[in-house]
């Protein structure tokens, strides 16, 4: 019976950590691993067990793609090049494999290449890297367009969507600048199509804080579900091993000198970009607020620049309480007893470190789900603020204040102590995302019987 798994990460920073802390963990319960993964954003292998395999598959991407913010697009133009690379690869690799493959796991959004193991006869199962909220809002997007939710109006930003409750259509995805409705339509529609003909959808969330929304996917999905979240609590590989960007581990000398609870933390991932007035915005905010800071600023933060320059006056008004690094490593930022907030774009990776840790969060959703994601942290689990409309240094001073120093802070991080002990009880043994990696590894042995 083949116990050897194949990977297949979309390549950008949000999806390959949930892929790899996959890998481990099923490697930790005796499957052998292989990796498929493109050049763009190829990782090192030696970051990770000698054990593995990596496969590279020719991405064949131009300099503008490469380069493009149309993360859309991206995904797109990655799945029509790698096609007939992965055919030509994934059948060699068949052919001759002296073990035999027991399931490909592919990250939702290479619905071309699921297409391609399923012609070859392999089974497949799908990870989502998003919550479950996000895929039933994906499930949805059909009926979102049809009733005219979609394309979001201005008139209609706080009308609830009644089919997504607790969802206003200004949580609905907000899209980037550059990608169309019509593009991201074809994305979500093809990806949910493959996770319907696969042989299992996993999710890294818990049903401790979502088990109405795993409910939804439950009764909407023929095929079994496994949330078996928070992946990077039950994975035994640290997350700076699959990191893109080399983090600054000075920061951590820094945040011991700081006291309990003081530091608000500021990172937007990996992805999410903003105009240089908002930078302007946000390092006066920081300043006013008199607290002390740590903020990422990695190198493309800034839409159309490579290299970011912050204010003359930035260093001067913050000197001796605010630290300023390209990045981070955000689970041990988080966890450090110095953190008291955490301004975050609320992609799922984070919001879930988050509470994972039990710190609140200050949220600036930019594109995604992420605007979905900032609505259940701040009025379904009401541990955090949302930052809405134009970023202004007067509302960022107040709301880092609240979230630091004033008693709804206090109550937030209450409320977040419960989630981070119903996040650590679910992983334990017969919690529930225990449980389902017992379920999820029977049934990838059972594929084959």
């Amino acid at each position: 019976m083949g116990r050897r798994l194949l990977f297949v990460p979309l390549p950008f920073q949000g999806h390959i950590n949930p892929m790899f802390h996959l890998a481990s963990l099923l490697h930790s319960r005796g499957f052998a691993i292989t990796i498929f993964h493109t050049h763009f954003n190829s990782p090192d292998p030696d970051n990770y067990p000698k054990s593995y395999r990596f496969i590279p598959v020719p991405d064949n991407l131009s300099d503008t793609v490469r380069s493009t913010k149309d993360g859309v697009a991206h995904i797109h133009a990655l799945n029509k090049s790698c096609q007939a690379s992965f055919r030509d690869i994934l059948g060699e690799l068949l052919s001759s494999e002296e073990e035999s493959v027991a399931c490909v796991i592919f990250d939702a959004h290479w619905y071309a290449l699921q297409a391609v193991a399923k012609k070859l006869g392999v089974a497949t199962m799908v990870l989502r890297t998003g919550n479950a909220t996000s895929f039933n809002l994906f499930m949805a997007f059909p009926l979102l367009l049809e009733k005219g939710y979609l394309p979001i109006q201005e008139s209609q930003l706080d009308a609830f969507v009644s089919e997504l409750p607790p969802l206003r259509v200004k949580d609905l995805p907000r899209l980037m600048i550059t990608t169309s409705l019509e593009s991201y339509a074809e994305l979500l529609a093809r990806g949910v199509e493959q996770v319907r003909t696969s042989s299992g959808l996993i999710l890294n969330t818990f049903d401790s804080i979502e088990s109405s929304e795993l409910d939804q996917i439950k009764r909407d999905l023929s095929i079994p579900i496994y949330p078996i979240g928070p992946l990077h609590k039950l994975s035994t590989q640290a997350q700076t091993q699959s990191s893109l960007l080399a983090p600054d581990q000075s920061c951590m000398a820094w945040l011991d000198s700081q006291a309990p609870k003081s530091v608000i933390y500021v990172s937007f991932g990996s992805l999410a970009f903003m105009d240089p007035n908002e930078l302007v915005e946000i390092a006066w905010g920081l300043a006013n607020s008199g607290l002390p800071f740590l903020w990422v600023v990695r190198p493309n933060l800034v839409h159309g620049s490579d290299r970011i320059e912050l204010p003359k006056w930035f260093e001067e008004e913050t000197h001796g309480r605010g630290r300023v690094v390209p990045w981070a490593p955000q689970p041990e930022v988080l966890s450090h007893p110095a953190v008291g907030g955490f301004w975050t774009h609320c992609g799922w990776n984070s919001t879930l470190e988050a509470i994972c840790e039990g710190v609140p969060m200050l949220c600036r959703p930019f594109f995604g789900d992420q605007t979905g994601n900032a609505r259940y942290v701040s009025h379904v689990w009401k541990v955090g603020i949302v930052l809405e409309g134009k970023v202004e240094r007067g509302r960022i001073e107040r709301a880092i204040k609240t979230l630091i120093v004033e008693r709804e802070g206090d109550e937030m991080r209450e409320r977040m102590a419960d989630l981070k002990a119903k996040a650590a009880q679910c992983i334990m043994a017969g919690g529930s995302s225990y449980l389902a990696v017992d379920n999820l590894a029977d049934s990838i042995l059972a594929l084959q019987t």
